[in-house]
């Protein structure tokens, strides 16, 4: 029986997934074999030896000591694509909101509710103060072509717009709709775009990649959206960009006590996952991803460890998450030959400095040969799945 806790709520879409017959699942779960979280903060959590696996229902893992996980052999999924369609939905409604002033209209026609039969009036005569650009015809960069960054460029293109996609870690059996122009130089991309749609991960070089320098590269009356992270953008620079008329419009969906208020921010709580398709999606993945981990062995959509995907072909499965090392597969296979037992198949993956394999074995695998390999210099932990 596998024990799963869960530290927020899951849909029960996610949950359903799991078979009662070999799985419990509760937020009191003592010693569990794996977890499921979306926003709770692990940060300071003690993580039990018995811990296998973490999956977090959505895309970011901050909430998460990844590093820390992969040294104690604890694999980290994540859920990408889960969300990238509430996500998209959410651009595009930015994309409108960041040019037709809708949400300062809304909030001013409040002001004049009590107008009675001048209503109309007061409407025709302050409704110039709202006007804004269309988007058909307009140029959109679209900073990281992953799962939403890709569709939110469809969804450009579907709305007349001339689309630039920029992303030099493409994945090259991604399919991006053929009017997508990809640049991958950003200071040939930043000039020539009347909006800009951020879609990358928080990283030492990404972070603050909306800033001052950048700023006065684009055009006075550029438009800038983040639905990805806070700190892509540097928010004093955007201020300041605001203030002396070199942006139009800041959209964000991570909002800091700097920005609201700001004339020129549009400031949204961070909705862009949160529909309730979304949440069953990414509840759903999550659950499957540790399903096939611990029964199969297989690892896909870790953040520190690397994809292995194995059909089983043996008796016994045995994997080993190990450093990424000189002569680790050798020694691996060598303890496990030492025993008499024949390996029918091998795989192993590296990732940074983390590596994973999977061993299938054609006869039951000893718990001396099991002691034996986790004893080996660079290996972090072994499991057995019969």
């Amino acid at each position: 029986m596998y024990n799963i806790k869960l530290l927020n709520k899951i849909s029960n879409v996610g949950l359903s997934k799991f078979d009662t017959t070999k799985y419990t699942y509760a937020d009191d779960i003592e010693n569990p074999d794996a977890i499921m979280v979306r926003s709770a903060s692990m940060h300071d959590m003690q993580m039990p030896e018995s811990l296998l696996a973490i999956a977090r229902a959505g895309a970011g893992t901050n909430n998460i000591p990844v590093a820390d996980c992969a040294k104690q052999g604890i694999v980290v999924f994540n859920t990408p694509g889960a969300n990238a369609n509430a996500v998209k939905e959410l651009v595009v409604l930015g994309l409108l909101i960041s040019s037709r002033k809708v949400a300062k209209a809304i909030d001013w026609c409040k002001t004049i509710k009590d107008e009675g039969d001048n209503v109309g009036k007061t409407v025709e005569k302050g409704k110039s103060a709202f006007a804004g650009p269309e988007i058909k015809g307009k140029t959109l960069a679209v900073i990281g072509l992953g799962a939403i960054g890709r569709l939110v460029a469809d969804a450009a293109v579907a709305l007349g717009m001339d689309v630039i996609g920029y992303d030099p870690f493409l994945q090259e059996n991604a399919v991006l709709n053929p009017s997508v122009k990809v640049n991958n130089n950003l200071s040939e991309i930043f000039p020539v775009a009347d909006y800009i749609s951020v879609h990358v991960p928080l990283t030492p070089d990404t972070k603050h990649m909306i800033n001052a320098e950048t700023i006065a590269t684009m055009k006075d009356t550029v438009r800038v959206l983040n639905f990805a992270r806070g700190d892509l953008a540097d928010s004093d620079a955007v201020i300041t960009a605001l203030d002396e008329g070199k942006m139009a419009c800041y959209v964000t969906d991570f909002p800091d006590a700097k920005l609201i208020g700001v004339d020129g921010v549009v400031a949204i709580p961070h909705l862009g996952a949160s529909t309730p398709e979304s949440e069953e999606n990414c509840a759903a993945m999550g659950a499957q991803e540790l399903i096939d981990f611990l029964e199969k062995g297989n690892i896909k959509n870790s953040v520190n460890m690397p994809t292995v995907i194995m059909d089983r072909t043996g008796k016994v499965r045995v994997t080993v998450i190990h450093k990424n090392q000189p002569n680790m597969i050798a020694t691996i296979t060598d303890t496990i030959a030492k025993d008499g037992v024949n390996i029918s198949s091998f795989e192993d993956k590296i990732k940074g400095d983390m590596a994973y394999s999977i061993i299938d074995c054609d006869s039951d695998v000893s718990e001396k040969v099991v002691s034996d390999i986790e004893a080996l210099d660079g290996v972090i932990r072994v499991r057995t799945i019969l």
